[in-house]
């Protein structure tokens, strides 16, 4: 079973793409990283959850969100 994921990276435009590694067209094509990242975050939660990948413009992940009911690989420690 592959992972459900999509990568938040800036196109060559100046704005931002939603891509499904392996994919050679963008989900999504935004003005704003921002906005970039709730669509990401949209488009996986409708398929079940997973991770959203965050570049930076230097295009290094800068940061990870898991949606729900995707599977945490570092879940938060306290329960309250």
């Amino acid at each position: 079973m592959s992972r459900n994921e999509r990568h938040v990276v800036k196109n060559d435009d100046g704005g931002w793409d939603v891509r499904k590694p392996g994919s050679d067209k963008a989900s999504a094509k935004l003005p704003t990283q921002a906005d970039a990242i709730d669509r990401a975050r949209e488009i996986v939660g409708n398929s079940g959850g997973g991770e959203v990948v965050i570049h930076g413009r230097d295009g290094k992940i800068r940061d990870s969100d898991t949606v729900s009911p995707g599977n945490d690989p570092n879940p938060p420690k306290d329960r309250k």
